[in-house]
């Protein structure tokens, strides 16, 4: 084998070990006009009893959809929440009717805003475990995604993070 042809060869090799550990990082998902990128969670310490989730949703189509539920096995009870600063204070509710995605949106579920509440958790959620939880829209119907779980504390889970830098 000639030195050109080792090269190209390790070169192929290369770009797919990047794009491999790119897509193994990056996850998202599809359903009908919607694509939710990225769902991530925070590990908990023993004993909490809630948890959040959070993540994007896009729509790509020429209708509105809605998220009008989440549920999860790990949680006895999953509610979609929004936080906001109201006269200085913030404040959580949750949000009964689900949440409008319209044609063109990005929502995007993050700490301190729209989240998904994981309530009367069952067991802690670890770091490096992939749970589960089912999204269910209006007219998408049910999406099930697997949750990225970050450190406690973190602010953005490390696929955003790396999508961000590039």
């Amino acid at each position: 084998m000639d030195i050109s042809m080792k090269r190209s060869l390790s070169l192929i090799a290369a770009s797919a070990l990047i794009w491999g550990a790119a897509a193994a990082t990056a996850h998202e998902y599809k359903a009908g006009a919607l694509t939710i990128g990225h769902p991530w969670t925070r590990a908990t310490p023993a004993g909490a009893k809630v948890g959040g989730g959070y993540l994007s949703i896009e729509n790509k189509g020429t209708t509105p959809d809605r998220l009008i539920s989440a549920s999860a096995s790990f949680a006895g009870k999953t509610e979609i929440h929004e936080m906001a600063v109201t006269n200085g204070v913030m404040t959580m509710r949750p949000l009964d009717k689900g949440l409008d995605i319209a044609p063109g949106a990005k929502i995007e579920f993050k700490p301190g805003g729209y989240h998904i509440m994981f309530m009367d958790l069952k067991q802690p959620i670890e770091q490096g475990r992939m749970p589960k939880a089912t999204l269910t829209f209006e007219k998408a119907g049910q999406v099930e995604v697997e949750l990225k779980v970050e450190p406690v504390g973190a602010r953005s889970s490390g696929d955003q993070e790396h999508q961000h830098k590039h």
